[in-house]
């Protein structure tokens, strides 16, 4: 017996070193952890349980009957993150560069598969060169059964990929169809097609780095979410990331005790908005001030900065934070922010996550490049996630909330269940000189001193309509409030609203605008 469990430590160490020492120091010399090493670093000590490690793989092509390696690239299992659950499987570059084969994706459909029901989320760590070519199709109908699961368990459990390394061809579309994409950067970079090709279709001279590195990818394309320094600060934060978000659809996310007291106040909130409506102030010194110990995990923070987005804690329980950002564009709605806020409010109303929405929008951008762009489809799919949201949304308006955008974030008719405005919010269909400009023309057009006219009619309507009272008189806002208060009174409104139900018409699915 036991040389027979000697036999079996061996074949464990075989697996273990997976492509060799030699492969193994050049991933280090890179800069770069080993599949095993990030599972260790973000995985609970002494909790990760590894399935199919002596699995490899069938291919005869090429020679690779006599190139076997015990995992096959990548290694799968699980573990706990601060004691939950979690699935993960980790590509391993030093095997066949992590490129995916059959037996490859066999393993990682299996973890997808066991994680979807016992309802745990799954991580993956992505550091692989593609499909493997030796195996053909067969590699290719691996890649195929990875998506379709990844969109069975859309809306099912958390999904989040984390790029360690190359990602290309066929392999960018399952990090694509996860919940968040973090990448780390200088070492790992996603495209569909390589700088090579790129050159050789279009002639455009490119590097990988400037194609679909990390910093490509959160400021231009805005395809990840967060971009690291290595590979140690994003299992780190991926830690600390994964803290926000519930096991599955059927369980609330987990409340963490908090010291910062339920009722407390913020006197600074009092002078946070300007006295000129065009001067910007910074909406995340109001998201700081009024979450638990200011703390507050910004995602895509560099792509679309007009809106933020991100995750917090009221009282401990995790929120969903979406802000209008007046220091960018006015905080005007464009196509980049009408995307990427949707999407993360479909990912909390998913996920049993409540949202706060902090709004100071003038409306959407105007301009020929939006309206080809499409603004009108991208700006609907903002207000189709609100509209359609069903968990506790709770709605600050700061200052400005103008037309159609008024609408659209997060407002009593399309089924807030909080509506607030400070004293210094304006509800109306325009700013005041647009709308004076339009409705009083013929009478300036006739006056004998227009200036002077025009400076008396905006004075008017600024005090009718550019004031919170106007909507609150027909209920639209369920309250005006001091800036002070603000924290108060929207635990109160979370903690009256968490067991709030709502039944929808039975349906397929919904058309959401793409």
């Amino acid at each position: 017996m036991h040389e027979i469990i000697q036999e079996l430590e061996r074949k464990r160490e075989l697996a273990r070193l997976g492509g060799g020492q030699k492969r193994i120091d050049a991933q280090h010399a890179k800069g770069k952890l080993t599949a095993r090493e990030r599972i260790e670093l973000l995985l609970d000590d002494g909790t990760f349980e590894e399935w199919d490690m002596f699995k490899e793989h069938r291919c005869t092509d090429f020679g690779m009957a006599d190139n076997k390696v015990p995992s096959d690239g990548v290694v799968t299992g699980y573990g706990t993150i601060n004691g939950r659950m979690v699935f993960v499987f980790s590509q391993d570059f030093t095997v066949f560069g992590g490129a995916l084969s059959e037996a490859h994706a066999e393993k990682i459909c299996k973890i997808m598969d066991k994680a979807m029901q016992v309802g745990a989320p799954v991580i993956g760590l992505n550091d692989s060169g593609g499909a493997r070519i030796q195996e053909g199709v067969a590699a290719l109908g691996g890649y195929a059964e990875v998506f379709q699961r990844n969109v069975m368990a859309s809306g099912v459990i958390p999904q989040i990929s984390l790029i360690m390394g190359p990602c290309a061809g066929g392999a960018v579309y399952s990090p694509a169809m996860t919940d968040f994409i973090f990448m780390v950067k200088d070492s790992s970079y996603m495209f569909v097609t390589g700088p090579e090709v790129v050159k050789t279709v279009t002639h455009e001279e490119v590097t990988a780095e400037e194609l679909g590195g990390a910093t490509t990818h959160t400021t231009k394309s805005g395809v990840a979410d967060l971009a690291f320094e290595n590979d140690v600060e994003a299992l780190i934060l991926l830690r600390r990331f994964f803290n926000y978000l519930p096991q599955n659809n059927r369980e609330k996310p987990p409340i963490r005790p908090t010291t910062d007291p339920a009722d407390r106040i913020d006197m600074s909130l009092d002078t946070l908005v300007p006295d000129n409506p065009n001067k910007p102030y910074d909406i995340k010194e109001l998201i700081v001030k009024v979450v638990d110990e200011g703390d507050f995990f910004e995602l895509q923070p560099d792509h679309a900065k007009n809106i933020v987005i991100g995750f917090a804690r009221m009282e401990g329980q995790t929120v969903g934070i979406v802000a209008n950002q007046p220091m960018v564009l006015a905080g005007c709605l464009d196509i980049k922010s009408s995307i990427k806020a949707g999407r993360f409010v479909r990912f909390c109303d998913a996920f049993n996550i409540p949202i706060i929405t902090f709004v100071d929008v003038p409306g959407f951008m105007p301009g020929t490049a939006q309206e080809y762009g499409g603004i009108i489809k991208h700006g609907a799919k903002l207000l189709y996630a609100y509209a359609e949201a069903t968990v506790p949304k709770l709605t600050v308006i700061t200052r400005k909330a103008y037309g159609g955008a008024y609408d659209v974030m997060s407002s009593k008719h399309i089924r807030a269940d909080f509506n607030v405005a400070w004293p210094t919010a304006e509800v109306a269909v325009m700013g005041h000189d647009g709308a004076v400009n339009i409705i009083f023309r013929h009478e300036l057009e006739r006056a004998a001193d227009p200036e002077a006219r025009r400076a008396e009619l905006i004075e008017d309507y600024k005090e009718r309509f550019a004031n919170p009272y106007t909507a609150a008189e027909r209920g639209y806002v369920d309250d005006v409030i001091e800036p002070r208060r603000t924290r108060p009174v929207l635990i109160d409104a979370l903690e009256t609203t968490l067991t709030k139900r709502v039944a929808g018409p039975k349906r397929k699915h919904g058309n959401i605008p793409l």
